[in-house]
């Protein structure tokens, strides 16, 4: 099986939090370029010590988080490592990449139906997640492999699953690249591959230069049990920009104000021109609708409560938050998810969905 790398928004880890640090953008971005940097180099314990006094003033910050989870894995603290990955898909469910090194965690330790629900997460989250798909194609050969393998030692005569395991030996030996690959790199804007091991040995993994990549699982040794696979960790897409959500903050808290104040022209140009309307409305329709609402009461609120921002591409954002509403006539609470795009230098609402 051929190697490959599927991405994953940069500050979609660098920003799974959501929230606008007090900290300038640029030393954000310094820290943990410099840690990143000194995984390169090898030097695991120092980028670790960076890490986690970044972690320090941004507890919740998902890049932050990644990273520290990837260099655990270099240092081969397996065990803290999936400690990571698993709060960060506790807390971010919707990303595929944690679920996708998960499993390769999982699958190091031959722990190959766990590394298949994690995968299995990931492709439910993300269904065109291309290296989940071939990693959990690579978990189900060497789950069959292993079956195959129990099925000779029962019976030595059984040629049917000799051919058939002599077939998988060969799919992966022939996949596993001659050179040295990366694990999951970094943050979210690099890639990083793992080393495949051979029967019986740990692979090593290089620290990449930039974010998460994936990787397949070993080609089978004499026996089934004695394989330890090396799958591809997450390899990210294209970074979203590092320090945008605070101006996604800003465009929310913009429309926010302009609903409040009744201002429909400005509250209209905060969505964007291929902004789809909620019930197959039309867009002529859900303007006119909205003008009709906002300019009814004689005083409107809205208020937002715990926004969360999360980037789903270079130019993509999901804001989530509680919305809060009362007018002289009415009021309700609920949740309110904007999903957000890029269009030169604004952010502006593509779609919107409120579960009250």
């Amino acid at each position: 099986m051929a190697l490959f790398s599927v991405r994953v928004p940069a500050l979609l880890v660098a920003l799974m939090i959501g929230l606008v640090s007090m900290a300038p953008a640029l030393a954000q971005r310094d820290e943990l370029r410099d840690a990143s940097e000194l995984i390169r180099l090898g030097q695991y314990d120092r980028a670790l010590t960076r890490v986690e006094a970044y972690l320090k003033e941004r507890p919740k910050d998902a890049r932050g988080r990644f990273l520290k989870g990837l260099i655990l894995a270099e240092q081969k603290k397996i065990d803290e490592a999936i400690d990571v990955f698993t709060a960060l898909t506790q807390d971010y469910p919707e990303l595929p990449e944690p679920h996708n090194n998960l499993a390769v965690l999982y699958a190091n330790q031959g722990q190959y139906e766990k590394a298949r629900s994690a995968l299995e997460m990931a492709i439910r989250t993300h269904p065109s997640y291309a290296t989940a798909h071939e990693n959990l194609g690579d978990v189900y050969a060497k789950m069959a492999s292993q079956a195959y393998g129990k099925a000779l030692q029962l019976d030595r005569e059984n040629r049917a699953a000799q051919t058939k395991l002599n077939l998988i030996r060969e799919l992966f030996s022939s996949a596993a690249p001659a050179s040295k690959g990366t694990v999951a790199a970094a943050a979210p804007t690099g890639t990083m591959a793992e080393k495949p091991s051979a029967a019986g040995a740990k692979p090593a993994v290089e620290a990449p230069s930039g974010p998460p990549a994936a990787g397949a699982v070993p080609a089978p040794g004499p026996s089934a049990a004695a394989v330890k696979p090396a799958i591809k960790p997450a390899s990210p897409a294209k970074a979203a920009p590092r320090d945008d959500s605070k101006q996604v903050m800003q465009a929310v808290d913009r429309w926010a104000r302009a609903w409040s104040e009744n201002d429909i022209a400005t509250y209209l140009a905060h969505y964007a021109p291929d902004f789809e309307p909620p019930q197959g409305m039309s867009r002529t329709a859900w303007e006119a609708q909205r003008r009709a609402r906002i300019a009814k009461p004689r005083e409107i609120k809205v208020m937002i409560e715990a926004p969360k921002v999360v980037f789903t591409g270079e130019d993509r954002a999901k804001v989530t938050f509680r919305q809060h509403y009362r007018s002289n006539t009415f009021k309700a609470s609920g949740t309110k998810t904007l999903d957000m795009v890029r269009q030169g230098d604004k952010w502006l609402i593509k779609r919107e969905q409120f579960k009250g």
